[in-house]
């Protein structure tokens, strides 16, 4: 037995005392020979010294208080055996077997982490997926027609094209929503009375303010940019909704809680878009089968649509941007229909899986819906341009009653249509000038005749309707509303009530503002000629820069307030 399988004493010296025998150089290739088990011995107490002197005789730096400890793995004893068992060691695999002799093991299989990283904390499993009560209440696979992928063959179908859509929707339609605002802030809707439709906007109107007076041109520009460019972007809005067809039959269509939502702001979105621009169009052109009034279908639904377009736009702006920046703005718009290929698929479902060749480039779905846009800008800026222009105005309301002669401009509502029976109109017609303060003095009553006897002042002004239309300037001829408001004992008007004898909406607020205004008239006379009834015969006030609504006609009462 050598040296180093004899039984360890107390008695002996350390190691440092004890000299080493030189290690044998063994020959290659020769195996290591297996040491025998030690028998087992009582611990003895000198040891764990001992052992201490021997780390500090081999230079290793003593052990302190402060000085972290080495552990060791302590040696157990084997009941059955009685014999000391060293610390554990690696499991024998086919790579060790040789070197330890011992019947190889089942290697264990290698895991793929890296031995650096820490492993993961394993997380119970969901019982179920997302998506999975939709599974069950609808088969997986989709019903035939739009609902599979395959149906939707148009190769210019993509990001691309529909990103270039939508930045020219964003665009007109940030326009559309502004003049929208500032139309419905020409009503004057704070003044109450007839001005106010939506009684109940709260919040909404927190912009309102008074619509001024000057330049006298400026509701007819806002409101014919709001009719005519609402028209010219429905082409572009239908090839909007055809570009993201096949999103709207997605499978299932309800995936999950948050793909509902998903789908639910889709809905007001494509649903708010379509409300606007068919009630838009349907007030264009004065056919009103809406279940209430139009102002306030339109006002609250140009807010519902609004909200849903700009979250939309939030959430789709970095695809806009990251499409365009792939196939660039300018790059695409010179590849012909030769050229054409399908964009790479992506998560956005639009790209087709099964692409058909070819018959139409990107440029020519753009030129396309351009040139419906253009078209339509044709046939309708000559009603808000007004003049020899308002012949080509094809899309604007058809049947309107004109006059002839001097008289040969759009009338809104007819006599007829407004109830207008000839003996009110006549020698007995009296306008009543009044204050809605108490304690005034008593209302005025004049005739036509004293009202003629007044100053006259002419003013060239057109009437400006909602629908778009303008009856172009006009030069009208009558007494200063101002002159009115001195005459009733109100110096300082704040408003005035103007009554009429049309039965159903003739009354409107007048703000301040045009009270005072030197164009704002009663009016007797246009373009040299008394005023017809269908124009508003015996008298009906004329505003510049006003909705057509507040130009009221057959006037009966007037009532200032301070």
């Amino acid at each position: 037995m050598s040296d180093a399988d004899q039984p360890e004493h107390a008695a002996e010296p350390g190691p440092a005392e004890r000299p080493q025998p030189a290690e044998q150089p063994r020959p290659a290739g020769q195996p290591q020979p297996s040491r025998q088990p030690r028998p087992a011995e009582e611990p003895q107490p000198a040891e764990r010294p001992r052992a201490a002197e021997q780390v500090r005789a081999a230079g290793e730096p003593p052990i302190t208080e402060k000085s972290p400890v080495p552990l060791k793995p302590e040696t157990v004893e084997k009941p059955e055996t009685g014999q000391r068992q060293g610390p554990a060691q690696k499991p024998d695999t086919a790579e060790n077997h040789g070197s330890v002799g011992r019947p190889p093991i089942a290697e264990e299989p290698r895991s793929k982490r890296p031995p650096w990283r820490p492993a993961r904390p394993q997380l119970p499993r969901p019982s179920a997926r997302p998506g999975q009560l939709a599974r069950l209440l609808m088969p997986a696979e989709p019903p035939p027609g739009p609902f599979r992928r395959s149906f939707w063959r148009s190769p210019v179908r993509g990001p691309w094209l529909t990103s270039m859509l939508g930045l020219i929707l964003l665009g007109g339609i940030t326009i559309l929503f502004v003049t929208g605002l500032l139309s419905y802030a020409s009503y004057n809707p704070n003044l109450g009375g007839g001005n106010d439709y939506t009684s109940g906007k709260g919040w909404l109107g927190f912009y309102l303010f008074s619509w001024p007076t000057d330049p006298t041109w400026a509701y007819q520009l806002n409101q014919g940019l709001h009719v005519t460019l609402g028209l010219a972007l429905v082409p572009i809005l239908l090839a909007k909704l055809w570009s993201v067809l096949p999103k709207l039959f997605e499978w299932p269509p309800l995936r999950s809680p948050a793909h509902a939502l998903e789908r639910i702001s889709l809905f007001l979105l494509v649903g708010g878009g379509v409300f606007e621009f068919a009630t838009g169009i349907m007030n264009i052109q004065q056919w009103y089968v809406f279940p209430g009034s139009f102002y306030t279908l339109h006002f609250y639904g140009a807010w519902v649509f609004t909200a849903a377009f700009v979250v939309h736009a939030g959430l789709k702006m970095p695809t806009v941007i990251r499409s365009l920046r792939r196939r660039g703005l300018l790059r695409e718009l010179r590849v012909d229909t030769a050229h054409t290929v399908p964009e790479p698929p992506d998560v956005s479902s639009l790209v087709p899986t099964a692409p058909s060749p070819p018959t139409i480039s990107r440029r020519g779905v753009l030129g396309f819906a351009g040139a419906g846009s253009l078209l339509l800008v044709a046939l309708a800026a000559g009603q808000s341009i007004g003049g020899p222009l308002r012949r080509t105005a094809l899309l604007a309301p058809h049947g309107q009653v004109t006059g002839s002669g001097p008289l040969d401009f759009q009338i809104n509502v007819t006599a007829a249509e407004g109830g207008i029976k000839p003996e009110e109109t006549g020698n007995s017609w009296r306008l009543t000038l009044s204050r809605e303060e108490s304690g005034t003095s008593a209302p005025v009553t004049l005739t036509r005749a004293q009202l003629l006897a007044m100053p006259q002042h002419d003013a060239s002004l057109a009437i400006n309707c909602v629908e778009g239309w303008t009856t172009g300037n006009q030069v009208w001829t009558g007494v200063r509303l101002r002159d009115l408001a001195r005459l009733a004992g109100a110096d300082n008007p704040g408003a005035v009530l103007v009554q009429s004898l049309q039965q159903h909406g003739g009354h409107a607020t007048l703000s301040a503002g045009q009270i005072m205004n030197p164009d704002s008239l009663l009016a007797f006379r246009v373009n040299g000629v008394e005023l017809s009834a269908d124009h508003g015969y015996p008298a009906r006030v004329i505003l510049p820069a006003s909705p057509g609504v507040h130009n009221i006609k057959w006037v009966t009462t007037m009532t200032f307030r301070s």
